[in-house]
């Protein structure tokens, strides 16, 4: 019985535990995107390779700086190689050999050396290269918060049309519940035939089925903005904006005023900078030409003994040094390199067409836009006016359906018309957003 009380008492207190360790935010469309930007994953590696791609500029240039290196070697000869010279060399008879040793049983020296690059074509370029590829990574960070700005956008709009949607669809549904229960009624007073009732229960069970699982959608929904966000999907989000609101401040009927400046588009950016580095690879492989220069300096010293005495004061240690300039001047490579510079040639000139392909798309790419956004503000319109409508003729055939001027078969016609209807203006409402919030990616508009 104790064991069972502990056990009890453990599963309390992880239970409150992890109620406290959940998170309560809330956000309107304009604060979930900074959030968005400052914690979605994508947006935080993308950070990172921006301060990766610094450290990469930083080891480009430094390859270029002083280079000091030191080292301390020691050698023990545990057999010291022999050889052999005339024994007359030491009074011995002509004709013989004696044997000799040369060097020390214990040798040690240690050193300090210098070089430093004077001149290299290859080098010049590697710093103009790592500037570009910086600059590719800070486009690519760019590109990334304007597809997050977009799917924020389009999570968080379709949060709020799961919400609305199920407000309407529960809104019906009470309707539908009085009107069955008032024809229920009716029928067994002998006033209406039973198809009336079946027509109003099949509305209803296909009513509760869409409620039933768009009641489900809003749970994943949101939970996929929180993913996006760089929430744990177990934290507490509120949206503070509604559908309606949202879509007013979309609708922007001066947009087409403005002209598009290709140029200000991150996807052309990220081709030019594609083009540049091309560029730089065939100037890098022109530089393979030119000479390269460079100098060293070196200083140190060594001992030697036959007893291991370096440690002693007395010990006596030989000093040396040497500084020295080498130029390598390519003279012949049986035509490779020019074979590379060829390719790297070709190599630009793909560049530059691509560039000029994506101007041209982009440019046709902004049209298709800024197309579908004035569509979907003229649908907007033409849904909103259209749902007044069919709430209107849906009102009448239902004050008609309970004074028996009207069949249930026009009743449920009327009915479904609003619904659809319902469904059409919200929808409208979500393409405006979407689709401002496309044309505002492709001209750079945050």
């Amino acid at each position: 019985m104790k064991h069972k009380i502990v056990i009890l008492i453990l599963l309390f207190v992880s239970f409150v535990n992890a109620q406290e360790e959940k998170k309560e935010y809330s956000f309107t469309l304009q604060e979930a995107i900074n959030y968005a930007i400052q914690n979605n994953y994508k947006a935080i590696n993308a950070g990172r390779d921006i301060e990766a791609a610094k450290q990469k500029k930083w080891e480009t240039t430094a390859s270029g700086l002083p280079q000091i290196n030191g080292t301390v070697g020691y050698q023990n000869n545990i057999v010291i190689q022999k050889s052999v010279v005339p024994a007359e060399f030491f009074g011995g008879n002509p004709g013989e050999f004696a044997e000799v040793e040369f060097g020390t049983k214990h040798n040690m020296n240690a050193s300090a050396s210098l070089s430093q690059l004077i001149f290299d074509g290859s080098y010049i370029v590697a710093l103009q290269a790592s500037k570009t590829y910086l600059q590719y990574y800070q486009n690519y960070k760019v590109k990334t918060d304007n597809d997050i700005r977009e799917m924020v956008t389009n999570y968080y709009g379709n949060v709020l049309l799961a919400k609305e949607n199920i407000a309407i669809l529960e809104k019906n549904k009470a309707t539908l519940e009085k009107n069955l229960f008032d024809a229920q009624e009716t029928y067994k007073n002998g006033l209406i035939e039973e198809e009336s009732v079946e027509q109003l229960q099949i509305t209803l069970a296909s009513i509760s089925s869409s409620l039933s699982n768009t009641t489900r959608l809003i749970d994943i929904s949101t939970k996929m903005l929180k993913i996006t966000l760089g929430l744990d999907i177990e934290d507490q989000l509120t949206l503070t904006e509604n559908l309606d609101d949202l879509t007013a401040k979309k609708v922007d009927l001066t947009f087409g005023s403005d002209s598009f400046n290709v140029q200000n588009n991150i996807e052309y950016q990220i081709a030019e900078n594609f083009k540049e580095q091309r560029r730089l690879e065939y100037k890098l492989q022109r530089a393979a030409y030119l000479p390269t220069l460079s100098a060293t300096a070196n200083f140190g010293y060594n001992t030697f003994s036959n007893e291991f005495t370096f440690l002693q004061q007395d010990q006596k240690w030989f000093n040396f040094s040497t500084i020295g300039v080498n130029l390598n001047v390519p003279i012949f490579s049986s035509f490779g390199k020019r074979a590379k510079s060829q390719q790297a040639k070709i190599a630009l000139e793909q560049a530059e067409t691509q560039l000029t392909e994506a101007e041209q798309m982009l440019k046709l790419q902004f049209e298709s836009a800024k197309s579908d956004y004035e569509y979907s503000i003229e649908q907007y319109a033409t849904s909103k006016s259209n749902l007044k409508l069919a709430e209107r003729i849906e009102n009448k055939q239902q004050i008609k359906f309970k004074e028996g001027l009207s069949t249930s078969f026009e009743f449920t016609e009327a009915q479904r018309q609003l619904y659809s209807a319902q469904q059409s203006y919200l929808q409208s409402m979500i393409d405006v957003i979407n689709k401002k919030t496309t044309l505002d990616k492709i001209t750079n508009q945050q």
